[in-house]
């Protein structure tokens, strides 16, 4: 029963209709308006579907040939003048103009026979398919004509250019299937041989094929007057984001065989020629059988099927089955999932059997169960709903021409579809439709009971398939990312095997597994997006990502490391592109034992041992500094390494990397030049490496004093030289394997400028001409820098002999008002060159470390006359004997002794961040939280505060030590 408002609709649009209408030459029409044979169809096109309405009305003639003939023969009708038009095309406009009236005929076509049960659903989709078909084929047949008159295409066949023509377009989906439904849009994937297309000589077959396709999709998408033929979308190509349009067989099957995908398994399983060089499509899909079906499905594929499925659910329409805005598609019961159904069990099986590996979804369900993988039931039931949830699709896209698998969400639109599908209400149309989609749920849900759950506990991660998953971007959005959609097509990126890193199967299941726990660890850094993209750079870069991987897969505790790593100190992070196995270094805590530098000379000793050739030990110690350096961080950030201790570690490695260099350098001399006899040589360690308080970015302040028999002229090897020489290129030698560039980059920077007179003086000094210009000659601020001096490496007697030299020079006696007013111009000086950086210039701001460091210098050289006990390198350690000696206050030392640890840890925390000094404007809130932890402050404000208040205090305990403003 129409109800009266319908009725009223409907007798007005007829009169629209009858106002065009010709009854002599268009009699079925006028019976049909009447009230005869048509007349229920035409009425529900006249309420519900102003689309085929507006097509029924413009061209009366049109739609008496629909209901006039059998839909078969006026279907081929339509094609066969689409074709004439189409070949004797003048131009592209008449080309498009042809295809849109094929496809505006047809779309009336095959809905009236759908609406009319003169068609079933196979009949209607294999319809709708062929009119995809015909028109991709007739749109390239125009253009290869057209290539063909401009001479840059020479067919085999004038008449039919697509044979042998070289391209081939693969339908994909519904499509490929024979199943499209009214307002599908085509997946095609557009492929071509560059060894057999038949171009002009000279004419590179990429950029012809590139504008062909780029023609076709203009030809099938553009809209003009006449409407659209169909949406073309070429994303089912390998790696969209990175490949062009069309894509050469070699490209394709490198793609797949390499780094191709289980979601794109999934999709070449109904994957079929459609237009162009059927011939060679046919072969490229011969050709892909072994990637798509496999005999042995590995625990991975089986594990990215899964994640297909969450995929699957995360596009659900709602939590509960529902029917106002249900999606008919994508939604819980809905047709993906009887797809879905049908693929997972087609990839798991089809391998082993061929009958298996069909393409339709219907045709498949029967082929399951008759190969014992469903039940009858479970074929007969999804069958029906398939049919039953296509029909509604079907009738929902007749409304408005539109791509929409939603029931409408507003009531008395509902209500309109409901009727327009032949439900008395919407009522009746839920009861029909809730009993499918529960059905479907509960088969799609058994055949994934025993799977793990893919979805993280704070959400779907999924990054399969072509575009992004709108559940897994709220993830991402609710994690903190401030570019959801940018993170998720770059992990898809990782996937295509875009980097070197990612181009192994391994890899990419390895960091499908990684990837939840590295998004919530990153997440919990502040900046995670920043994070990631440097994780991505790091990825970009390495050669292999199997180490990485492996690594962080067995040790899950590693990922909380490598966040915080990434998110404050990603150059740090720069370690692990070429020195994956850095990370296993964090799990050996043997360095922070008792015996640091023990622990340190032998690994580092069982390193070199691997190496053959003295560049081989330059590297092999490179790389042990930077690994040794990343744990150091990365520990230290992590709050595993009190931060005093970092200097004390990195000065070991330091001292290690300096004796072994020195060892290796002496024996290359020795084996060109042999050695002055009683050769000795002492390598003494100044500022913060002599005090043991190095930072990841000091350089390595070195003087080198030797010794040899007096009456020594020349060295005892085959080319002999004077010793001086000698020593000079020891010294030379060990600079550049510290500090010289190789393709493992530099152990450590050195600067030999404290030696006596400085860049004008030896880079190596006999110990007489060192001991009389330090008594003689040396200025007040070499004395200062004397005090930090401490042997490191070399002839361990010789060693004994330089710091008693030294202890002897620092010793003499001093006149106090020279050395304060020295110093204090010192320190005057200082200020003008480096000072003005403000506070968290932790080194040299007014009431910052170099005051420290002065005030303990001074009060070594004003009394280590009469307490020579106080003298100690590490500026802690001395002022602490500067306490004992009673030449330093009790609270004076206290407040010096918490300023130097205060600004000691923040300043290794600095190192590694950025470097240099800090700019809290470009401090993430992350970092800002990781330096007030280590100053024990509750926030970054009063972190600022406390940093104030510490200054103040230094500098008043300068000026009444040394003086000064």
């Amino acid at each position: 029963m129409i109800p009266i408002e319908d009725k009223r609709r409907v007798k007005s649009r007829f009169a629209d209709l009858t106002d065009v209408l010709d009854p002599a030459a268009q009699p079925t029409v006028a019976t049909a308006l009447g009230g005869g044979q048509g007349h229920a169809v035409l009425a529900g096109l006249a309420t519900a579907s102003p689309f085929l309405w507006g097509l029924a009305l413009a061209d009366s003639a049109r739609l008496e040939r629909i209901l006039a003939g059998a839909p078969g023969a006026v279907l081929e009708e339509a094609i066969a003048r689409a074709k004439a038009r189409c070949s004797a095309a003048a131009d592209i406009a008449e080309a498009m103009r042809a295809l849109r009236l094929l496809k505006q005929e047809a779309a009336l076509l095959i809905g009236i026979a759908d609406l009319g049960c003169v068609w079933r659903l196979a009949e209607v989709t294999a319809a709708l398919t062929r009119v995809a078909d015909e028109s991709a084929t007739l749109a390239l047949r125009f253009l290869l004509r057209e290539a063909a008159a401009a001479g840059r295409f020479l067919p085999s066949d004038p008449e039919n250019p697509d044979r042998d023509c070289g391209l081939v377009a693969l339908a994909m989906g519904k499509q490929g299937a024979f199943e499209l439904n009214y307002s599908s849009d085509i997946d095609l994937i557009v492929l071509y041989d560059p060894e057999t297309a038949p171009l002009r000589e000279g004419l590179e077959p990429a950029p012809f094929f590139v504008r062909l396709t780029q023609g076709l999709v203009k030809l099938l998408s553009e809209r003009t007057a006449d409407g659209y033929v169909f949406r073309v979308d070429l994303r089912l190509r390998p790696d969209p984001g990175a490949t062009a349009i069309a894509i050469s067989l070699p490209a394709a099957y490198g793609y797949y065989e390499s780094v191709g995908q289980n979601w794109e398994r999934a999709a070449m399983i109904k994957a079929r020629p459609c237009a162009g060089d059927i011939a060679l499509g046919e072969r490229f899909l011969a050709g892909l059988v072994p990637f798509i079906w496999r005999r042995h499905l590995d625990y991975a594929a089986i594990a990215d099927v899964h994640a297909m499925k969450r995929q699957i659910h995360a596009h659900k329409g709602h939590e509960a089955i529902a029917v106002a805005g249900h999606n008919l598609k994508l939604g819980r019961g809905g047709i993906r999932e009887i797809e879905f159904f049908v693929q997972t069990q087609q990839l798991i099986a089809g391998g082993r059997n061929p009958d298996l590996r069909g393409r339709g979804t219907i045709a498949m369900l029967a082929a399951l169960q008759e190969a014992g993988w469903i039940t009858p039931e479970a074929r007969d039931q999804l069958t029906e709903a398939y049919d039953f949830l296509r029909g509604l699709e079907h009738r929902l896209q007749m409304m408005a021409d539109e791509q929409t698998h939603s029931l409408p969400a507003e009531k008395q639109v509902l209500l309109e579809f409901a009727r327009f599908a032949g439900y008395a209400d919407v009522e009746a149309l839920s009861k029909a439709l809730i009993s499918r989609l529960e059905t479907v749920q509960q088969h799609y849900a058994r055949l994934f009971e025993a799977s793990a759950p893919l979805a993280s506990d704070v959400g779907s991660l999924v990054f399969t398939g072509k575009e992004n998953d709108p559940e897994t971007l709220k993830t991402l959005e609710r994690l903190g990312y401030a570019s959801p959609s940018q993170v998720a097509e770059m992990i898809r990126g990782w996937h295509h095997g875009r980097y070197p890193a990612m181009r192994s199967a391994k890899a990419r299941e390895d960091l499908t597994e990684l990837t939840p726990a590295l998004l919530q660890a990153l997440a919990k850094e502040g900046r995670p997006d920043k994070a990631l993209f440097v994780f991505d750079g790091l990825l970009a870069r390495m050669p292999s990502g199997y180490q990485l991987f492996s690594i962080l897969r067995n040790n899950a505790k590693l990922f909380s490391v490598l966040a915080r790593v990434l998110g404050v100190a990603p150059r740090l992070a720069e370690v692990l592109v070429r020195r994956p196995h850095a990370l296993d270094g964090l799990l050996d805590h043997g360095a922070e034992g008792n015996d640091a530098q023990a622990w340190i000379d032998s690994r580092l000793a069982g390193a070199l041992a691997t190496g053959e050739s003295y560049e081989d030990k330059l590297d092999l110690v490179r790389i042990f500094v930077r690994e040794r350096i990343f744990v150091l961080g990365a520990r230290l950030l992590s709050g595993e390494l009190d931060p005093l201790l970092v200097g004390e570690q990195i000065t070991a490695l330091a001292q290690a990397v300096v004796r072994a260099l020195l060892d290796l350098v002496i024996a290359e001399l020795k084996q060109a030049h042999g050695s002055p006899p009683g050769a000795r040589v002492g390598i003494l360690a100044m500022g913060k490496f002599g005090g043991g308080e190095l930072t990841s970015s000091s350089d390595l302040d070195l003087i080198v004093l030797y010794d040899h028999d007096p009456d020594a002229i020349e060295t005892d090897g085959p080319r002999a030289i004077a010793p001086s020489v000698w020593f000079a290129r020891l010294t030379q030698r060990l600079i550049a394997a510290l500090s010289a560039p190789t393709g493992e980059g530099t152990a450590f920077s050195v600067d030999m400028r404290l030696r006596p007179s400085g860049q004008k003086g030896p880079v190596a000094i006999h110990i007489d001409g060192f001991r009389e210009y330090q008594l003689k000659e040396a200025w007040t601020w070499e004395h200062m820098a004397m005090t930090r001096a401490r042997i490191v490496a070399g002839d361990a007697e010789f060693g004994r002999l330089i710091e008693e030299t030294i202890a002897g020079i620092l010793a003499v006696e001093r006149e106090p008002r020279k050395i304060l007013k020295d110093v204090a111009e010192m320190r005057v000086l200082l200020e003008s060159e480096k000072g003005g950086r403000g506070p968290w210039d932790l080194k040299n701001a007014r009431g910052g470390l170099v005051d420290i460091e002065f005030i303990a210098q001074t009060l070594q050289l004003l009394h280590a006359a009469t307490h020579p006990a106080m003298l100690d390198a590490n500026t802690g350690r001395a002022l602490d004997k500067a306490l004992e000696a009673g030449v330093l206050a009790k609270t004076a030392h206290r407040r010096l002794i918490e300023a130097w640890r205060l600004y000691t840890a923040l300043s290794q925390v600095i190192r590694f961040c950025v470097g240099g000094n800090l700019d809290p404007d470009k401090t993430s809130e992350t970092g800002k939280i990781l330096l007030s932890r280590v100053a024990e402050c509750s926030d970054f404000d009063e972190l600022n505060a406390v940093i104030g208040v510490t200054q103040a205090q230094v500098r008043n305990i300068f000026k009444q030590v040394v003086g000064g403003k």
